[in-house]
């Protein structure tokens, strides 16, 4: 399943979030990997709008696995205070958002019709 996610990162450390990012924990990408986070992208405007983009699975699955590492609760622990929404740790303030269009879904239903 594709999976797209927004969050909101406060724009006054949106280059800190960026900086972070640039060089994720090895421990974390490979338990990212590990918990099927295939073809994990995020994006984030300067306003401080992140979209998160993935491939996985089963998305509940896939958080799930990552809860039970303990790097994932380092990690958040240490994003935090990025967000907007301090209330919740980053990874649980994900709203998901509907997919509503896909070219290659689209493509393949056309050409089984035809």
């Amino acid at each position: 399943m594709r999976v797209c996610f927004r969050s909101q990162v406060q724009p006054a450390v949106a280059d800190e979030y960026r900086r972070r990012h640039a060089q994720v924990w090895p421990e974390m990408l490979e338990a990212l990997k590990d918990a099927g986070w295939d073809n994990y992208s995020l994006f984030l405007a300067d306003d401080g709008l992140l979209i998160g983009y993935l491939e996985c699975d089963d998305f509940g699955s896939v958080r799930a696995r990552m809860a039970l590492t303990d790097v994932n609760a380092r990690w958040q622990a240490e994003m935090s205070s990025l967000f907007a929404d301090t209330e919740l740790p980053p990874d649980l303030g994900f709203t998901v958002l509907p997919e509503v269009f896909n070219l290659e879904d689209q493509l393949a239903a056309a050409s089984d019709e035809g």
